[in-house]
């Protein structure tokens, strides 16, 4: 089994690659020269720096790679931003190099027997953020397309060891400090990355195509309970909690974006991002995800947060 895994080097990629390895498959990792490589040692990894940005360039790439290897059974598109200091990138990168992705691959005779697009919940039903609308536009030109099997993934919160942004709320709870946006309780829902991965592959070994699902532990958390359980799990007895108004957000949004583009740095707070932060209601329909394809979450959030809070320890 050849399989392609794009944004390899990602929180999410990385877990994606040690699962095709697991699997015994052939795994090509989709990954930048520039790209932190440290969850991609495994000798067996073959890597690839597809060029996005010239369509030409980037069908002579799948056309050689096919000619000597031969063409992907399986490609889940995991490659995409969730920040910027040009919110016009979202658009570039999380639709229109899906796109020349997909064109290639049809122009080439490289259509895989199912191709995973990774995009979020952020994107479903009516996107308010650049990055929704950029995913959801990706989503629209893939459902447009004849003949090539796809099932389209939107996750909600995705957390887990390696990743950041969880990783900075962590850190401030463990701090002594609660901070909450918004006056109105937030409807939670989050899947624990390993369930993610899983939920790809079941996509992936199934018969069905042309479908998209909505990916979650099936549960809803307020903030509140989201905030006791790592308060819990990282043994903090007392916090100062600070709950945020809304528009206090908005201006703090403004003030670092203009900050990260001072230092030339994207900042994870910034306005786009704000427009995800205010929504109140998180909740999203898992059953068809259930039903169809089998897949039953290992992790709810006090287990996948333990598991957070053991390899944060590790490390600090």
């Amino acid at each position: 089994m050849k399989i392609l895994i794009t944004g390899a080097s990602g929180f999410i990629g990385s877990f994606l690659v040690e699962e095709a390895l697991d699997r015994n498959a052939e795994v090509w990792a989709g990954v930048r020269r520039s790209s932190n490589k440290e969850y991609l040692q495994d000798p067996r990894i073959s890597f690839i720096d597809l060029n996005y940005s010239d369509e030409d360039k980037l069908k002579r790439q799948i056309s050689e790679h096919v000619s000597q290897h031969g063409k992907w059974d399986y490609i889940i598109h995991n490659a995409g931003i969730t920040k910027s200091l040009d919110v016009r990138d979202f658009e570039k990168v999380n639709y229109l190099f899906t796109r020349r992705l997909i064109e290639a691959l049809l122009e080439t005779k490289a259509v895989p027997a199912k191709f995973v697009l990774m995009s979020s919940l952020s994107a479903y039903p009516n996107p308010e953020s650049a990055y929704g609308k950029s995913k959801l536009k990706a989503e629209r030109f893939l459902e447009s397309q004849t003949g090539f099997p796809y099932i389209i993934l939107r996750p909600t919160g995705v957390y887990g060891p390696r990743d950041k942004d969880y990783l900075l709320i962590l850190k401030t709870i463990d701090a002594g400090w609660d901070v909450t946006a918004g006056f109105k309780p937030q409807q939670l829902t989050f899947i624990y990355v390993k369930d993610l991965v899983k939920a790809v592959f079941l996509a992936l070994e199934s018969s069905l195509s042309n479908k998209a699902y909505c990916v979650s532990d099936g549960n809803v958390y307020t903030d509140k309970a989201y905030t006791q359980i790592v308060k819990t799990a990282l043994g903090k007895k007392f916090t100062i909690k600070i709950r945020v108004p809304l528009f206090v957000l908005k201006i703090a949004s403004v003030l670092s974006e203009n900050i990260a583009h001072l230092t030339k740095k994207p900042s994870t707070l910034n306005r786009d991002k704000y427009k995800i932060m205010k929504q109140r209601d998180w909740t999203c329909d898992t059953l068809p995800l259930q039903q169809e394809l089998g897949f039953k979450a290992g992790y709810d959030l006090e287990r996948g947060i333990a598991e957070c809070v053991k390899w944060y320890s590790s490390r600090h």
